[in-house]
Protein backbone atom coordinates (compact mmCIF):
# COMPACT_ATOMS: atom_id res chain seq x y z
CA UNK A 1 0.00 0.00 0.00
CA UNK A 2 2.54 2.79 0.63
CA UNK A 3 4.64 1.47 -2.02
CA UNK A 4 1.69 2.10 -4.45
CA UNK A 5 1.01 5.00 -2.69
CA UNK A 6 4.84 6.42 -3.26
CA UNK A 7 4.33 5.28 -6.81
CA UNK A 8 1.71 7.17 -7.96
CA UNK A 9 2.82 10.13 -6.14
CA UNK A 10 6.02 10.05 -8.06
CA UNK A 11 4.81 9.50 -11.22
CA UNK A 12 2.47 12.37 -10.94
CA UNK A 13 5.80 14.34 -9.89
CA UNK A 14 7.33 13.66 -13.38
CA UNK A 15 4.14 14.02 -15.29
CA UNK A 16 4.50 17.77 -14.17
CA UNK A 17 8.34 17.47 -15.49
CA UNK A 18 8.44 15.28 -18.60
CA UNK A 19 11.76 16.38 -18.88
CA UNK A 20 13.21 13.99 -15.75
CA UNK A 21 12.92 10.56 -15.89
CA UNK A 22 13.00 7.43 -13.01
CA UNK A 23 16.35 5.86 -13.08
CA UNK A 24 15.48 3.64 -9.16
CA UNK A 25 12.77 3.63 -6.49
CA UNK A 26 13.66 1.60 -3.69
CA UNK A 27 11.49 1.37 -0.52
CA UNK A 28 13.59 -0.49 2.43
CA UNK A 29 11.72 -1.78 5.43
CA UNK A 30 12.02 1.27 7.33
CA UNK A 31 10.52 3.06 5.22
CA UNK A 32 13.86 4.90 3.65
CA UNK A 33 12.55 5.74 0.44
CA UNK A 34 15.41 6.61 -2.39
CA UNK A 35 14.17 8.10 -5.50
CA UNK A 36 17.19 8.65 -8.23
CA UNK A 37 16.14 10.35 -11.34
CA UNK A 38 17.79 11.86 -14.62
CA UNK A 39 16.91 14.26 -16.96
CA UNK A 40 17.04 14.77 -20.81
CA UNK A 41 18.92 18.15 -20.09
CA UNK A 42 20.19 16.89 -16.48
CA UNK A 43 18.87 17.27 -13.02
CA UNK A 44 19.26 20.35 -11.02
CA UNK A 45 18.80 20.47 -7.07
CA UNK A 46 15.41 22.75 -8.08
CA UNK A 47 14.23 19.54 -9.94
CA UNK A 48 15.36 17.00 -7.04
CA UNK A 49 13.09 19.24 -4.27
CA UNK A 50 10.56 19.35 -6.83
CA UNK A 51 9.73 15.23 -6.63
CA UNK A 52 11.16 15.45 -3.01
CA UNK A 53 8.12 17.87 -2.24
CA UNK A 54 5.65 16.20 -4.96
CA UNK A 55 5.97 12.94 -2.39
CA UNK A 56 6.98 14.33 0.96
CA UNK A 57 3.70 17.13 0.67
CA UNK A 58 1.35 14.27 0.15
CA UNK A 59 2.62 11.81 2.58
CA UNK A 60 1.37 11.98 6.01
CA UNK A 61 4.17 11.61 8.30
CA UNK A 62 1.88 10.85 11.65
CA UNK A 63 0.45 7.89 9.62
CA UNK A 64 3.35 6.37 8.11
CA UNK A 65 7.08 7.52 9.81
CA UNK A 66 9.84 7.52 6.86
CA UNK A 67 12.72 9.10 5.41
CA UNK A 68 12.63 10.30 1.88
CA UNK A 69 16.14 11.10 -0.57
CA UNK A 70 15.73 12.44 -4.12
CA UNK A 71 18.94 12.23 -5.80
CA UNK A 72 20.66 12.56 -9.59
CA UNK A 73 22.13 9.53 -11.37
CA UNK A 74 25.40 11.03 -11.05
CA UNK A 75 27.90 11.61 -13.98
CA UNK A 76 29.82 7.81 -12.80
CA UNK A 77 26.89 5.66 -12.75
CA UNK A 78 26.11 3.54 -15.07
CA UNK A 79 23.82 4.47 -17.72
CA UNK A 80 20.81 2.06 -17.28
CA UNK A 81 18.01 3.22 -19.25
CA UNK A 82 17.49 3.72 -22.89
CA UNK A 83 16.57 7.57 -22.55
CA UNK A 84 20.12 7.90 -21.11
CA UNK A 85 21.45 6.59 -23.85
CA UNK A 86 19.98 8.63 -25.95
CA UNK A 87 20.90 12.22 -24.04
CA UNK A 88 24.74 11.04 -24.29
CA UNK A 89 24.88 10.53 -28.13
CA UNK A 90 28.13 12.42 -29.29
CA UNK A 91 30.53 11.28 -25.84
CA UNK A 92 32.33 8.39 -25.04
CA UNK A 93 31.26 5.78 -23.52
CA UNK A 94 32.99 2.63 -21.62
CA UNK A 95 31.27 -0.38 -22.70
CA UNK A 96 32.03 -3.57 -21.07
CA UNK A 97 30.47 -6.52 -22.71
CA UNK A 98 30.28 -10.15 -21.73
CA UNK A 99 33.86 -10.69 -24.25
CA UNK A 100 35.39 -7.53 -24.04
CA UNK A 101 35.48 -3.56 -22.84
CA UNK A 102 35.33 -0.62 -25.59
CA UNK A 103 35.84 2.98 -25.48
CA UNK A 104 33.98 4.00 -28.08
CA UNK A 105 32.01 7.33 -29.47
CA UNK A 106 28.10 7.24 -28.78
CA UNK A 107 26.83 8.03 -32.43
CA UNK A 108 23.15 6.68 -32.06
CA UNK A 109 20.79 4.79 -29.90
CA UNK A 110 17.54 3.21 -30.76
CA UNK A 111 15.25 1.27 -28.55
CA UNK A 112 16.61 -2.20 -29.64
CA UNK A 113 20.59 -0.96 -29.56
CA UNK A 114 23.43 1.46 -29.69
CA UNK A 115 25.81 2.57 -32.74
CA UNK A 116 29.03 3.04 -31.76
CA UNK A 117 32.73 4.42 -33.38
CA UNK A 118 36.30 3.70 -32.28
CA UNK A 119 39.67 3.48 -33.25
CA UNK A 120 42.28 0.78 -32.76
CA UNK A 121 45.60 -0.22 -33.19
CA UNK A 122 45.97 -3.26 -35.52
CA UNK A 123 48.92 -5.67 -37.27
CA UNK A 124 49.46 -4.10 -40.33
CA UNK A 125 48.13 -6.64 -43.36
CA UNK A 126 51.54 -6.79 -44.96
CA UNK A 127 54.90 -6.23 -42.99
CA UNK A 128 55.75 -5.10 -39.08
CA UNK A 129 54.22 -2.62 -37.49
CA UNK A 130 50.76 -1.44 -36.71
CA UNK A 131 47.65 0.78 -38.15
CA UNK A 132 45.19 2.53 -36.59
CA UNK A 133 41.60 1.38 -37.96
CA UNK A 134 37.98 2.96 -37.75
CA UNK A 135 35.86 0.41 -35.97
CA UNK A 136 32.18 1.05 -35.67
CA UNK A 137 29.28 -1.59 -34.46
CA UNK A 138 25.88 -1.57 -33.30
CA UNK A 139 25.52 -3.04 -29.99
CA UNK A 140 21.98 -4.36 -28.50
CA UNK A 141 21.53 -3.44 -24.93
CA UNK A 142 21.26 -6.80 -24.08
CA UNK A 143 24.99 -7.25 -24.91
CA UNK A 144 26.01 -4.78 -22.73
CA UNK A 145 26.71 -5.51 -18.91
CA UNK A 146 27.68 -2.09 -18.20
CA UNK A 147 28.17 1.24 -20.29
CA UNK A 148 29.37 4.15 -18.50
CA UNK A 149 29.84 8.35 -19.90
CA UNK A 150 33.70 8.88 -19.60
CA UNK A 151 34.59 12.02 -18.09
CA UNK A 152 37.39 13.84 -20.19
CA UNK A 153 39.10 17.23 -18.53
Amino acid sequence: MFRTTVEDLLNEGLEQKQHLFLIDLSILDDNAIKVVIDGDTGVTVEDCMFISRAIENNLDREEIDYSLEVASAGATAPLTSVRQYKKNIGRTLEIKMTDKVIEADLINATDNNIQVQWKSREPKPVGKGKVTVQNEAEIAYGDIVEAKVMIKF
